[in-house]
């Protein structure tokens, strides 16, 4: 692949993928940005970077095809609040109308959709990423007891379906209780009101969807994560193996071992 797309959102994600795929030896890479989500950094690893408002379909398509790339990845999230309080086009709104329901999952499908009809392909979030999905297994900090072993069962049992229902993917659980399940609001808000509910020592799980589209909606830890997970005093964080990605691997295993709080990953 000599050239590359990246529709970067906010967070360490896109610029996890700029010197991923400048490894994978891409040779040139341009980058569609928003403002007030992307990180003014990634400007530094790319080849050309286009900065525009969240909504700015056209001029999102434009910024691919005058460049001639044919193959793009999403990265990163835009804050959900934006999904609600778009400013957008011409091209954005024809196709929100066309919409019968209004989540990430059908509004980023829908621009896929319109990616691929102007000669652009949505790859996986997951490209060049392959070394950085989650492992089975104890990933970090100390071996998990069969308490909390059980409890990582439950949570991923009860996850998986409320991700079914499309609710969320995340939940917080505590000796066989469910302290908190992810909606709206995402996994660190889930994580800290799990955490004041649990006071100490409780389990968040994060699972993907049955039928996750992996261009642009991809479980994520992060260092973020493990703050949010450290400040909230949770025991364990244990994701589903294969499915998702931990992001500055070597940042979230030291946080991990320095805040005894273990990591680990689950088969389905």
């Amino acid at each position: 692949m000599t050239s590359f797309g990246i529709i970067a959102g906010n967070g360490v994600y896109p610029l996890l993928v700029a010197r991923a795929a400048r490894k994978a030896g891409v040779q040139r890479i341009a980058v569609c940005a928003f403002h007030g989500e992307t990180d003014p950094k990634l400007a530094e690893l790319v080849d050309e970077i286009e900065w525009m408002r969240v909504g700015q379909l056209a001029k999102m398509v434009a910024c691919f095809r005058k460049r001639e790339v044919s193959q793009v990845v999403m990265a990163g999230q835009v804050n959900p609040k934006h999904l609600f309080d778009l400013r957008p086009d011409l091209r954005a709104l024809l196709l929100l109308a066309g919409l019968k329901t209004r989540n990430a999952e059908s509004i980023f499908g829908a621009i896929a959709d319109e990616l691929s009809k102007n000669g652009i392909t949505l790859l996986a979030a997951t490209t060049f990423l392959d070394d950085c999905l989650a492992q089975p297994g104890l990933i970090a900090g100390p071996k998990l007891n069969p308490r909390e072993e059980e409890d990582v069962a439950y949570g991923f049992r009860i996850a998986k379906e409320m991700s079914r229902l499309d609710i969320g993917q995340t939940v917080v659980v505590k000796k066989g209780t469910i302290l908190a399940v992810e909606a709206f609001e995402g996994t660190n808000e889930t994580i800290k009101r799990g955490g004041a509910l649990g006071k100490r020592d409780a389990i968040m799980i994060k699972v993907s969807k049955p039928n996750q589209d992996f261009r642009f909606d991809v479980p994520v830890i992060g260092p973020q994560t493990l703050e949010t997970a450290h400040e909230a005093r949770l025991r364990a964080i244990a994701v589903e193996a294969g499915k998702t990605l931990v992001l500055d691997k070597e940042a979230v295993i030291e946080r991990a071992a320095a805040y005894r709080l273990s990591i680990a990953g689950i088969s389905s």
